[in-house]
């Protein structure tokens, strides 16, 4: 029986890619490198804003990473101002919400976005206090980010549930290396920024083309009435 579901934010809950790339974009800018496109910031992401910064750096020319330390400031400062530029639900994600709080299933948030800037998101789409739990990245108190299964082991202490009662929901390798190491269900998702094969190479216990698809997961498994 699923007691939780996991979910990755940037993706899966919300579709950031555009406050995403105008922060990447201003911090490129302000070194006089070109901008990158959707397509590029989509295979950019998942890995947090470090790796995030060194790929753009890479692809826009400074293969050397002559920016790479100052750029995570000045992306911090820039995201900080437009972390919520043209972020929303996905379609069917309210409607999920909802389902899985009706049937007393918690609902956490694991992310490797800043925690800071996870809070700014997910309060700023949901409301404060949605969410039965909310973790961003925290590597300063030793809670390795995402693929590490830290995040997830963090979010089962905390709600009190065990590793099997937990279902982990993501878009990305990172995130299906992630539910995998920790030993929880999980889902590949196909609505966010990386296409069905990526997920499918991974074997996750479901892949879900549409959020309702995971409440009906929930239903079959949990025994619900329909």
């Amino acid at each position: 029986m699923y007691k939780c579901c996991i979910f990755d934010l940037d993706g899966t809950l919300v579709n950031s890619i555009y406050a995403i790339q105008e922060s990447v974009n201003q911090t490129l800018k302000s070194f006089g490198l070109r901008s990158i496109d959707v397509e590029e910031t989509k295979r950019f992401v998942g890995d947090g804003y470090k790796k995030l910064m060194e790929r753009a750096l890479i692809a826009c020319e400074d293969t050397e990473l002559v920016h790479y330390e100052e750029s995570l400031g000045r992306y911090q400062q820039y995201f900080k101002g437009c972390c919520m530029y043209r972020v929303e639900p996905y379609e069917g994600i309210p409607e999920l919400l909802d389902f899985l709080k009706s049937q007393g299933v918690k609902i956490a948030v694991l992310s490797n976005k800043p925690h800071a800037r996870a809070l700014d998101n997910v309060e700023g789409v949901f409301g404060k206090g949605y969410f039965d739990l909310v973790n961003g990245e925290r590597e300063s108190e030793g809670i390795r980010r995402k693929p590490a299964p830290d995040g997830v082991f963090l979010c089962a202490r905390e709600l009190g549930v065990k590793m099997e009662e937990c279902l982990y929901l993501g878009d990305t390798n990172t995130d299906m290396k992630t539910g995998l190491a920790a030993g929880a269900d999980t889902v590949g998702v196909t609505w966010g920024f990386r296409d069905r094969e990526e997920l499918v190479a991974f074997h996750p216990a479901y892949i879900a083309d549409h959020p309702l698809e995971v409440a009906q997961i929930v239903k079959d498994v949990n025994k619900i009435a329909q």
